[in-house]
C-alpha cells in the first residue's frame, strides 16, 4: 500500500473515499462539519434520522455527497469524546481501514489523524495509523490455489494534517511505522510459513539474503561448530531430527566504530513435537509457531536497518526442530552447556532454554551493552497473561522500565514478572548443576530463571511470547508481536522516537 501525507480542506480533496470521524451522539469533527456545510447539510441530516450515532466500532458509508470532490464519505464513530483515548483510537483506525478496504475504494483520505489522544504526539498517531493499515490488510494467502477474492483492494491511503508545518513531523513517524509494519509482516510469513518448508536451512537462506538487501553481516554455525564450542544443551534439542541445526548471526553496524551492540536473540524451534515428551496432537500444528522469537528478531533488525539508526545491533537465532526419534535426548540425560554449567534434562518439551542457554554464552563475544531473548518459551506465560501482554524478566529494573515504556508506547505491551533468588530453589538437580523445568508452579518464573544462570556477565531481558506470538481459531496466525515493542525500544536508545 502507499501512503503519502497531505494537507488541506476535506471537501477539496479528490478522492474515491474521504475519511472522518463522529462523537456520539451524533456530532461532527471538523473534517465532517466541514464535509456536511460544503454538502449543505446532507451529511447532518443523514445523521439526525439515527443513521449514526457515533457509536465505537460503527461505520457509514455515503456515496456522492454534494459539494464534494470525493466519490464516497466514510463516517466513522468514535464514542464518547470525553472517553476518547489511546484505545478508541486505535480501534477508529483499524474499524476504518478495514470498512475501506471492503468499499471497492482504491483510495482514500484519512482525517482521523488530529484527533488528539492525550499526550501522544502527530508522529505516534501517525507511526501507529501506518502499522494498522498494513497489519488490517495483511494476508496470506501463498498456499493456496485459489486466493482469496478481493475486490479492489485499497492500495493508496493519504493521512490528512491541519498544518504544512506538520508534514515533517508526520513523515518521519509515517517512515518509522512503514518500516515497523514491514519488519511485522516478515515476522508474520515466517511464523505462517508450514514447518516442511520453514525448517533451520530456510530460516538460514532468509537470514542471507536479508543480509546481501541491507548490507548486513552473516554467518552460519553448523552443528560441528557448535560440537567444537562445546554447545551440547542447544544440539541435544536437535538430535532426534533429521534437519540439521543453525546457529545464524546477523550483524547491523549503523553506530560508531566500537559502540558495543544490542544483540537480540530469537528462539528459533521450527517445529516443535515436544521430544520423547511428546506433546498432544490437538493443535499441534501451531508450534510451527515455535520460531516466533526467531521471526520477530529478524523482523526487528529488517525494521532497524530500513530505517539505518545510528545503533549497532546483532540478532542471533539458533535454529532447529525437537523431533522424536532413535537419537532424541531422552529424559534424564545429562549434557554440559557451552557455559560449562551440567543440566539434567528432565523434560525434552522445556527445549527452548536448552537452545537459548548456549546462544546467551554465544553472545558474549560480542560484548553486548544489552541482550535481549525473545521465544514462546512456557504455557504458563499463557496462564498468566494470556494473549495481551507478553512476559517479561530483566536482570536490571532500569531495562525492565526501559522495555515497558517502549511496549506502552508501541501498543504491543509487556508485563513486568518477578526473577527473585527464591524461585532458583526450584530447578535444583541431584545429578547436574540444575534441571531444565522447576516444576508445576510458576513455570514462566523458572523459566527465565534459569535462562538468567547464563546472563551474568550482562544487562540481560527476556520476553516470554508464548500468548502474544499468534492467534488461534478464526483469526489463526502469527501476530508479528514484539517487532513493534523492540523497535520503538531502540528508536528510543537512537534518540528517534517522537
Amino acid at each position: 500500500m502507499e501512503f503519502s501525507i497531505k494537507s488541506g480542506s476535506p471537501e477539496k480533496l479528490r478522492s474515491a473515499c474521504v475519511v472522518a470521524g463522529v462523537f456520539e451522539p451524533r456530532r461532527l469533527t471538523l473534517p465532517a462539519e466541514l464535509l456536511d456545510k460544503a454538502a449543505r447539510g446532507y451529511i447532518s441530516d443523514i445523521i439526525g434520522r439515527g443513521d449514526m450515532e457515533g457509536k465505537t466500532g460503527r461505520t457509514l458509508l455515503l456515496h456522492n455527497v454534494p459539494g464534494t470532490l470525493c466519490g464516497r464519505v466514510l463516517l466513522v464513530g468514535l464514542g464518547k469524546e470525553k472517553e476518547f483515548h489511546e484505545k478508541e483510537f486505535l480501534g477508529a483506525i483499524r474499524v476504518a481501514v478495514k470498512a475501506l478496504d471492503e468499499t471497492g475504494a482504491m483510495d482514500a483520505s484519512l482525517f482521523l489523524t488530529e484527533l488528539p489522544v492525550g499526550k501522544r504526539s502527530l508522529a505516534w498517531r501517525v507511526r501507529q495509523i501506518a502499522m494498522i493499515a498494513l497489519e488490517a490488510t495483511y494476508r496470506f494467502d501463498t498456499f493456496k490455489s485459489k486466493k482469496d477474492e478481493v475486490r479492489r483492494p485499497l492500495r493508496k491511503l493519504t493521512l490528512a494534517v491541519d498544518r504544512r508545518d506538520d508534514r515533517g513531523c508526520a513523515e518521519q513517524g509515517l517512515a518509522q511505522g512503514l518500516a515497523i509494519a514491514e519488519g511485522m509482516a516478515t515476522a508474520r510469513n515466517l511464523g505462517n510459513l508450514p514447518p516442511n518448508i520453514c525448517h533451520p536451512a530456510h530460516v538460514a537462506e532468509h537470514a542471507q539474503t536479508m543480509a546481501r538487501e541491507f548490507n548486513l553481516e552473516f554467518e552460519v554455525l553448523e552443528r560441528a561448530d557448535m560440537e567444537k564450542l562445546g554447545m551440547q544443551s542447544l544440539l541435544a534439542v536437535a538430535a532426534g531430527s533429521h534437519q540439521p541445526p543453525k546457529l545464524i548471526v546477523l550483524s547491523y553496524r549503523g553506530g560508531a566504530t566500537g559502540a558495543k551492540p544490542v544483540v537480540l536473540i530469537g528462539k528459533g524451534v521450527t517445529f516443535d513435537t515436544g521430544g520423547i515428551s511428546l506433546k498432544p496432537a490437538a493443535e499441534m500444528d501451531e508450534m510451527k509457531y515455535d520460531m516466533c522469537g526467531a521471526a520477530g528478531v529478524l523482523g526487528t533488525l529488517q525494521a532497524v536497518a530500513r530505517l539505518k539508526l545510528p545503533i549497532n545491533l546483532t540478532v542471533i537465532v539458533p535454529a532447529t526442530e525437537n523431533m522424536p526419534g532413535g537419537g532424541a535426548t531422552r529424559p534424564g540425560d545429562i549434557v554440559t552447556s557451552m557455559s560449562g554449567q551440567t543440566i539434567e534434562i528432565l523434560n525434552t518439551d522445556a527445549e527452548g532454554r536448552l537452545i537459548l542457554c548456549d546462544a546467551l554464552t554465544y553472545a558474549e563475544r560480542f560484548e553486548p551493552d544489552t541482550v535481549i531473548d525473545v521465544a514462546t518459551l512456557t504455557g504458563a506465560c499463557v496462564v498468566a497473561l494470556g494473549g495481551v501482554a507478553s512476559g517479561l524478566f530483566a536482570n536490571r529494573d532500569a531495562l525492565a522500565r526501559e522495555l515497558l515504556a517502549a511496549g506502552d508506547e508501541a501498543h504491543d505491551r509487556a508485563w513486568h514478572m518477578p526473577l527473585w533468588d527464591d524461585y532458583q530453589e526450584l530447578l535444583k538437580s541431584p545429578f547436574a548443576d540444575m534441571g531444565n523445568i522447576g516444576g508445576r508452579w510458576a513455570g514462566a518464573v523458572t523459566a527465565a530463571c534459569f535462562l538468567s544462570r547464563f546472563t551474568k556477565k550482562f544487562k540481560w531481558a527476556h520476553l516470554d511470547i508464548a500468548g502474544t506470538a499468534w492467534k488461534s481459531g478464526a483469526d489463526k496466525g502469527a501476530t508479528g508481536r514484539p517487532v513493534a515493542l523492540l523497535t520503538h525500544y531502540l528508536l528510543q536508545r537512537a534518540g528517534q522516537l517522537n
